[in-house]
């Protein structure tokens, strides 16, 4: 009767939980001294109630027999029903008394308020990071495990949260659904709008409880915490460093050229880290999932969009330390330092031959297999290269865009336009080694030679 009343006289004596009947307080007593008598028979779990071993034992049998009226979904808790069939109804009966935020569930108002109190109950057991609420210490131990269960289905990245997956999914629509009313940024979702949100206001919630500073955002917050914790759970497979930051960690990675243990197996690239391989897979398969939103190109790997997004902004944040040269990508900052080193990292297995890029080895290998692929869609000509093709092409459309400015002359490339302007300035670069003759064009060297054989 007194659960139809209301009326719960049993207390705990170790916290401020009353029950209706007596044997609920039993039950409960036992989530205080830890103990739980309740074992599976198929995996290593305990429970400290009956109840949790049954509805764990749906886990294995895969039952779901609470299923909501309002859709398809099936739950194996009745409690996780009802708390899905708030999200048709919208309904936050649950306010907080501190702020204005109201809550569909209990267990989230209770999570909200230590926010307010500042109390990080749930501690890492591996390096002692407090955090308030139990989502977060699950979360966080996943960078100590590695452990990635939610895969992407249009492409091959894993991710340790279903929220990451989640946001990593907006990259193949494209979808922006949550715009800014004060400007004109539009993000994939309502989280990321919030932070931004907070550049308009200048809001720092995110207080750093070991020093003063304050952050807009929670990932810069939490980026920041490690470097009171020490905590650095980027680690290198190659050596024992260890980086706060996944960014930091691909840094490091450069300095270990000459190990590449992730090979591809359908032909000889090799590769520093293995999410570095797997994009590169995607180039033999064609596919590009990752869609530029402002124009039409398209990338096989992630990080290839991002750095295609920075063309569009005009920012070149990769500076050369030897020169006032910047770049937007650091793959074109690489290749610019070898001009200064005079690295060639890139050799050719048929040849002495070495270059600064890759696809200059690319272009060179073709040298040695005869093969001519860009072929003209006007006549039968075939070229090594695309540029080749494309100075081509102008012969076809007749336009002369490299225009003299001393004379009426023009012509369509440049290199003929360079070589036009000798016969202006009267230079003459092309020495005979043979004799002290000089030439403007290096044709007239050439025959010039003849003469001395």
């Amino acid at each position: 009767m007194m659960a139809h009343i209301g009326e719960k006289p049993f207390q705990c004596d170790l916290c401020v939980a009353t029950f209706s009947r007596k044997d609920s307080l039993k039950r409960h007593m036992v989530t205080h001294t830890g103990e739980k008598p309740f074992q599976c028979n198929q995996c290593d779990s305990a429970f400290s109630g009956m109840t949790g071993l049954k509805y764990h034992m749906m886990t294995h049998t895969g039952e779901k027999p609470f299923q909501c009226s309002l859709c398809d979904e099936t739950f194996s808790r009745k409690d996780s029903l009802k708390r899905h069939i708030v999200t048709h109804t919208g309904e936050k009966p649950l306010k907080c008394d501190l702020c204005d935020a109201a809550f569909s569930h209990k267990g989230h108002l209770k999570q909200h308020m230590l926010t307010h109190s500042g109390e990080k109950p749930f501690q890492c057991d591996l390096c002692n990071v407090p955090f308030s609420r139990k989502g977060d210490l699950k979360q966080h131990m996943v960078t100590h495990t590695g452990e990635k269960p939610f895969q992407c289905d249009l492409c091959n990245a894993t991710f340790s949260r279903k929220g990451d997956l989640t946001c990593h999914g907006m990259t193949h629509t494209g979808e922006k659904p949550f715009k800014c009313d004060q400007c004109d940024a539009a993000f994939s979702l309502k989280k990321y709008l919030k932070q931004h949100m907070k550049t308009h206001t200048g809001e720092k919630p995110f207080k750093c409880g070991l020093c003063d500073r304050a952050f807009s955002g929670y990932s810069n917050f939490k980026y920041h915490v490690m470097t009171h914790t020490g905590e650095k759970p980027s680690k290198c497979d190659l050596c024992d460093a260890a980086f706060s930051r996944k960014n930091e960690l691909k840094r490091h990675m450069m300095s270990h050229p000459e190990e590449k243990p992730f090979k591809c197996d359908l032909c000889n690239a090799a590769f520093i880290t293995k999410s570095t391989l797997k994009d590169h897979i995607k180039t033999h398969t064609g596919k590009k999932p990752f869609k530029c939103d402002l124009c039409d190109a398209s990338f096989s790997g992630h990080s290839g969009l991002q750095y295609h997004m920075i063309t569009h902004t005009g920012k070149k944040p990769f500076k050369c330390d030897l020169c006032d040269v910047a770049f937007s990508g650091n793959s074109a900052l690489k290749s610019h330092v070898r001009t200064h080193t005079g690295e060639k990292p890139f050799k050719c297995d048929l040849c002495d031959a070495s270059f600064a890029r890759n696809n200059n080895l690319k272009r060179h290998i073709i040298t040695h297999t005869g093969e001519k692929p860009f072929k003209c869609d006007l006549c039968d000509a075939a070229f090594t290269q695309k540029k080749t093709l494309n100075y081509h092409m102008v012969a076809h459309s007749g336009e002369k865009l490299f225009k003299c400015d001393l004379c009426d002359a023009a012509f369509s490339w440049k290199s003929v336009l360079e070589k036009h302007m000798v016969t202006h300035t009267g230079e003459k670069t092309f020495q005979c080694d043979l004799c002290d003759a000089a030439y403007s064009v290096e044709s007239n060297l050439k025959q010039h030679i003849m003469t001395h054989t």
